[in-house]
Order: C-alpha cells, then sequence, then structure tokens
C-alpha cells in the first residue's frame, strides 16, 4: 500500500462506547469519532514522516497492509458452512525480528481503520518494545460482513463469544504468516466493548495471549443501568472538570420543568422550545425528546475535552447552566440544546420514535461509522447497558424508564424483555463479570468516565490490577500523548507503558525457564 493509499480512509476509529441513549448522543460520538480520526491521522502522517528518515530497505509507509481472512459465520456449528471476509491491519515497522512482541488491537461496535495500527498509545508502545502491530475489525461492522449480514437470521451469529472465536482463527493467520514462535509474547489491547473483549480473550484463552490492556471495559453486564447517570451527576457537579454544585441542580429543575410539561400536555411549546424537526406526536415522541436532550450532558461527561469543541465539555455546558443571565433554567436548557445543534451544523433534531425504530430495522450496509443496528442487537441478546433515569440520583426525566429500551429489542427484533433479562445474566455467568479471575489483565478507568461504574476498579489479585485516573474521561489513556493531558493521565501512561515491559520480561524470563 502506498502512502496516499493510507490516509484516503474515511473508516471511523473504535473508540466508542457502547451506549444506548439517543439520536444526539450518536450525533456526538460521531463528532468525536471524526475529530479522532483526523488526529490520527495527522499524528500517523507525522509518525511516519519521521520515519521515513531513518535509515532501512523500506519506507515506513511500505511496512503496513490491510488484508481479509476468511472466517466461518459461526464457529460452534460446522454444519453451517456460510463464510465472510474480515478485515484486518499489519504494521511490521517498529517489529525487532525475530522475536518482538504482537500488540493485538481489538476492534469493536464500529469500522475499523487503518489507523488502528498507525497512531494511538498501544502504537507508542510498539516503538517502545519493538512489537508487530495487528488490528481485526469486529464481525458485522465495519466492511466485515457479507452484504446480506444485518438480516435478521443472520444477526444470530454476531456475539462476544464468536468475536473471541474470531480473534483465535487470526491469531493462527497471523502466526503463520510472519512465523511466529512461543517466543512472540502477544498482548491484546482494547477499549469500552473491546476493552471487555481484550480481557476476556486473556480469560477465556490465556494459551495465545499473554496479557491485557483493557480501558473503559464494561465487563460487567447489566440490564437497567441506572449507575451511568449516577456518575453523570457527580461529574456534572464535579469542580475538577468544571462541574458544580450549581451546574447539578440547574439540570435537575431544567428537566423537571420539560418533564412537568410533558404530562401537562405542552407538546407543541415544547417542540417548538427544542427545534424538534416534527411535531411530537404522542409519549413516545416525547421520550425521544428527552433521551435528546439527556444525550447533551451524556455526551459531554463520557467524552470530557476529548471532541474538541468549546461546547463539548463539562466546564462550557455549566457555563451555560449556571449563566443567569440567559434566564430560568428551563430557558438555559433551550440555550444549550441551541448551542449543540448549531455546532453540529443542523438545523433541528430528530424527535419522531417511529424513525428510530425504522431505521434500527434498515439492513442496508454503510461499511464505516458506529452500526447501531448491530450494537443494539447485541444489547437485546448479551449486554443491556441500558442507561434509564430510575435512580432518585439521575438527574434527567424519570420518565426515561427500562420499559421504553426493552420495548425497542422486542418491536426491532422480535425479542422479550425475559429473554434480555436471561441473556445478561449468562453473559456475566459466562465471563465472570466484574471478578472474572483473570491474570495478567491491566484494566484502566477515568473517574468520570459513567462507564467505568461497570468496570474493576481495584486489583483483584497481584496479577488482575486496576488503575483509575482522575478527572478522565472514556478511553483517554488509549490516545497518544498531547502537551494538554492533565498529570493524572500522563502518569497513568507511565504506569501502562511500565507494566507492558514488566510483562514482556515476564515473559523472556518464562520462556528461558522453560
Amino acid at each position: 500500500m502506498g502512502f496516499s493509499g493510507l490516509f484516503c480512509s474515511t473508516v471511523l476509529l473504535a473508540l466508542v462506547a457502547p451506549a444506548q441513549a439517543g439520536r444526539n448522543f450518536r450525533l456526538f460520538r460521531q463528532y468525536v469519532l471524526q475529530r479522532q480520526e483526523k488526529q490520527a491521522s495527522k499524528e500517523a502522517y507525522s509518525r511516519l514522516q519521521r520515519l521515513e528518515r531513518r535509515p532501512g530497505p523500506m519506507a515506513p509507509w511500505d511496512q503496513v497492509m490491510e488484508g481479509s481472512i476468511r472466517q466461518p459465520l459461526d464457529h460452534f456449528n460446522r454444519e453451517v458452512h456460510q463464510m465472510f471476509n474480515q478485515r484486518f491491519w499489519v504494521n511490521t515497522q517498529y517489529w525487532q525480528i525475530p522475536s518482538g512482541p504482537v500488540f493485538l488491537y481489538i476492534g469493536g461496535e464500529s469500522g475499523l481503520s487503518v489507523f488502528s495500527v498507525l497512531s494511538g498509545h498501544h502504537v507508542d508502545l510498539a516503538e517502545k518494545y519493538g512489537a508487530l502491530v495487528v488490528a481485526l475489525e469486529h464481525r458485522f461492522y465495519g466492511a466485515s460482513l457479507n452484504p446480506d449480514g444485518l438480516q435478521d437470521c443472520n444477526l444470530q451469529f454476531l456475539s462476544s463469544q464468536q468475536a473471541l472465536s474470531d480473534l483465535v482463527s487470526f491469531h493462527r493467520l497471523v502466526t503463520q504468516k510472519y512465523s511466529l514462535t512461543a517466543n512472540n509474547t502477544w498482548i491484546c489491547f482494547g477499549g469500552s466493548y473491546p476493552g471487555s473483549l481484550a480481557a476476556w480473550f486473556r480469560l477465556k484463552f490465556p494459551h495465545l495471549v499473554f496479557a491485557a490492556v483493557a480501558s473503559s471495559a464494561p465487563v460487567r453486564a447489566q440490564l437497567d443501568f441506572t449507575g451511568y447517570n449516577k456518575v453523570v451527576a457527580a461529574s456534572l457537579s464535579n469542580p475538577v472538570v468544571g462541574g458544580s454544585k450549581e451546574c447539578l441542580e440547574a439540570v435537575v429543575e431544567a428537566f423537571t420543568s420539560v418533564q412537568n410539561m410533558v404530562r401537562a400536555g405542552q407538546l407543541t411549546t415544547l417542540a417548538k422550545d427544542f427545534r424538534s424537526c416534527g411535531a411530537l406526536e404522542g409519549f413516545n415522541d416525547c421520550l425521544e425528546m428527552l433521551r435528546n436532550l439527556a444525550d447533551i450532558f451524556m455526551g459531554a461527561v463520557q467524552y470530557n475535552n476529548e471532541s474538541g469543541a468549546l461546547w463539548g465539555n463539562v466546564a462550557s455546558l455549566c457555563g451555560i447552566m449556571t449563566n443567569n443571565n440567559t434566564g430560568s433554567p428551563y430557558q438555559r436548557l433551550i440555550e444549550a440544546n441551541n448551542v449543540f445543534i448549531e455546532n453540529l451544523k443542523s438545523t433541528c433534531v430528530e424527535n419522531s420514535h417511529a424513525k428510530t425504530l425504522e431505521e434500527l430495522r434498515d439492513t442496508s450496509i454503510t461499511g464505516i461509522g458506529v452500526g447501531e443496528r448491530q450494537w443494539y442487537f447485541q444489547t437485546c441478546t448479551e449486554f443491556g447497558y441500558y442507561q434509564t433515569c430510575e435512580d432518585p440520583t439521575c438527574p434527567f426525566s424519570h420518565l426515561l424508564n427500562l420499559t421504553f429500551s426493552l420495548d425497542i429489542c422486542q418491536q426491532v427484533f422480535n425479542i422479550s424483555s425475559r429473554n434480555t433479562q436471561d441473556a445478561v445474566s449468562f453473559t456475566n455467568d459466562y465471563y465472570g463479570a466484574d471478578h472474572p479471575k483473570a491474570s495478567r489483565v491491566l484494566f484502566v478507568n477515568g473517574d468520570i468516565d459513567p462507564w467505568h461504574a461497570l468496570s474493576i476498579l481495584k486489583n483483584q489479585s497481584r496479577s488482575e490490577l486496576a488503575l483509575l485516573i482522575n478527572g478522565t474521561a472514556h478511553c483517554a489513556d488509549m490516545i497518544s500523548p498531547k502537551p494538554t493531558d492533565p498529570q493524572p493521565l500522563v502518569q497513568a501512561r507511565e504506569k501502562i507503558t511500565s507494566q507492558v515491559g514488566e510483562w514482556l520480561n515476564l515473559a523472556k524470563k518464562i520462556s528461558r525457564d522453560g
């Protein structure tokens, strides 16, 4: 692949969160992902320019390749003969042949791109430790699915268990292609859902992968994830990230006003004030509107400072919500919504519940971005993760309940709430929830990231370790260092770097001792 080919991709990085929020949240994270892609492109370009000046037989961009592996649609039933092509990337530019380690970057609920092997902290570590960098796109996301892959009959083959088996096949392919031996130590990396996959790959296949770094990994499946908005509330009142008690109180008061207007049937006024693309046709549209308004705050907390926009963080939102000159908290919420809409270069917010269901039923394939239909299916069949507002500490409308999310499973996939509950219980039994009893896994979380509530925050043993970073958001440690990084994040990356080095030294010792 030539140099220009490396940078023509518009497929997004998989640093997304397994969220079940509304349309505004999807727009927000799409914005974040696009920025991350641009940043990754700049970083990779700078890195390759630097490496190009090094003496060597090949230009560094000639050492990056894209390929595909033929995978069984069902690893567990050989009577199912269908196959699909799964996309991967390999970067050999740092690899110290023949015994250098292998760093595996695991894809998740979005398409991957070449930047998965060209940028990020795992690539910084590969340069430091002389590693081969490989990345595998998750089945049914991005380009790793057949044209009929999103049909209901095929989605049954979309699961974390199948994804782990894909990693086993990919491990075999890379081992054979590069003549790897037991001296080539494998370490896997992932963030968010892929962070869970990284931990589970080490847990279920310890003979294949020596260690794992699991960032922002919600390893405990939970049907009613009330803890998400508990963290959001705490973050909105946290002065470390620009929150305050006054901010949280204003948010609560504003949403109480909106909720009261919903109950009073003042739907025309709400649609006008919050720039709904159409009329609010009934209660479900009102719930969509309430979710979209909550998304503005949920996104700012989860991706605090990662959007690169002044409005995309806790401090800026709290600045709006505590500005008495704007008027009442309700009027400040209108202003926050206006700022959100205008900065995303939109004109209105789509609050139609019927359109949400229509989009989730859509089986057409785009090949890029976040796979909403696929991911919602996984929440219905494995994880839950439904971010409700049923807990008293939730700052948003208490009308946002579990039934609203579970009804979508029934209406889109014909999956009952009982089956979803059973699936969540099975997932926790299968992987061990937040007590997986693994070894050589480092769980990394930021304390304002709402997903840390489902991860591992304290050391479970001498080799099942946890690192909690003060004041940082979702998957922040996975991005390459920036001059503006807060000191706790700088120190966390240093600890991750040191831990990876310790694992590699341990692997060498074990290999020597036989």
